[in-house]
């Protein structure tokens, strides 16, 4: 692989420890991969956040890292373990807060921005259509290509902090346009008019696709909740964190001679397959965390009325704090509801406290049976707080 005068400095050493050590991670993955060079990127968002995930050895990790790492582009943050400012509301162990506290201070130490977020798209981590990052989170990564038209592999914790300290990636997999181009075309002959059914289809495709990319056809039209979800659905289940959907995402492909139908059946196959019998005691909204406009649909819905179950609701702090100046907030919490800012269900340390979950999220019934051991009811938003309220 060849390597420009500043990145072979790098690598021996004459920025910093730090930056020694992400330049070999770099090297290392682009000889794997057979990467001929290391481009730049824009911006940077790292995923392994949690100290559920992390533990004392990746902690550790952290603490050498930012002893003399500071990012050279935008970095942004993944959602942490607990709500930072409020975990004690949320029943989060002390213990586990203060080992939390650790993993963020050592980050903020390199410079990176603690959004603590899956969604950094909503608040001002946004590239632009063809800029190659270097971006974790499977969601915000399948986001990042599809919807927006960036360029980026699904990066772990190591290597999108590599990349922070160094301003670069190896270029590989999704930063090459022959990569990006559909293996296969999904004609759905089906209804999916909501985020939540946009989930579905995603497991549906996912399953189909087995890693491959999908060109998407018979779809009329996508919110960004609907994109949000398809997202963080079509990669759990098992595509590749890209996908095109004809007429409506930026990116653009040749048509693939492979043809598969979904059919109504299928997704209501999937809705099925997803929901298990019996009773919620728990009802999780924003995964991936919520934008504004869903904030304002679930202050509508719970206007003057009071949850009977555990209703938390993921959010990036920043988009939090619009909901607050709109009134939101307050509406919300009047029920009885709790923001998760920070955090989410598949990071947070909840095993064991409940049992079954109700959500939207084709990817939170995913994690919450996999880490949780939840049984699961998938349901639309609005029916996921009427589960909450009691109707």
């Amino acid at each position: 692989m060849e390597l420009t005068k500043e990145q072979k400095e790098m690598l021996e050493g004459k920025h910093g420890n730090a930056v020694r050590k992400s330049m070999s991670i770099l090297v290392a993955l682009g000889e794997i991969y057979g990467a001929k060079r290391l481009i730049p990127v824009t911006s940077v968002q790292i995923s392994g956040v949690s100290y559920d995930n992390l533990g004392d050895a990746g902690l550790e990790f952290l603490d050498e890292m930012a002893k003399d790492g500071k990012t050279r582009v935008k970095t942004t943050l993944n959602p942490a373990g607990m709500d930072m400012e409020n975990w004690e509301a949320l029943g989060i162990d002390p213990e586990f807060a203060r080992k939390q506290k650790l993993v963020i201070e050592a980050f903020e130490k390199m410079g990176v921005e603690a959004t603590c977020t899956c969604t950094p798209y909503f608040i001002g981590n946004k590239p632009n259509f063809g800029d190659h990052i270097a971006w974790g989170e499977s969601s915000a990564v399948t986001y990042a290509n599809s919807v927006l038209g960036a360029k980026t592999n699904k990066e772990g914790g190591p290597s999108s902090i590599a990349s922070a300290l160094t301003g670069f990636t190896a270029e590989y997999g999704l930063h090459l346009d022959e990569n990006r181009r559909a293996q296969f075309v999904a004609e759905v002959k089906a209804n999916i008019e909501n985020p939540m059914l946009f989930g579905a289809l995603g497991n549906v495709v996912g399953k189909l696709a087995k890693g491959r990319i999908p060109l998407i056809t018979g779809i009329e039209k996508a919110s960004t909740e609907d994109l949000k979800s398809l997202s963080a659905s079509i990669v759990t289940y098992g595509g590749a964190p890209l996908f095109h959907i004809d007429g409506i995402t930026p990116n653009r492909t040749e048509v693939p001679e492979e043809k598969v139908i979904v059919s109504q059946e299928d997704i209501d196959n999937a809705v099925k397959e997803m929901n298990d019998t019996g009773d919620v005691e728990f009802i999780f909204l924003g995964c991936p965390h919520c934008s504004i406009e869903e904030l304002e649909r679930i202050s509508e819905l719970l206007r003057g009325k009071k949850v009977k179950k555990e209703l938390w609701i993921g959010v990036a702090r920043p988009i939090k704090k619009i909901a607050d100046e709109k009134g939101y907030s307050e509406i919300i919490e009047q029920s009885g509801a709790k923001f998760a800012c920070d955090t989410c269900h598949v990071v947070a340390p909840l095993k064991g406290r409940f049992h079954s979950i109700a959500t939207n999220s084709a990817k939170g019934i995913f994690y919450g049976r996999g880490k949780n051991n939840f049984k699961t009811m998938f349901r639309t938003l609005e029916e996921c707080i009427q589960k909450a309220v009691g109707e």
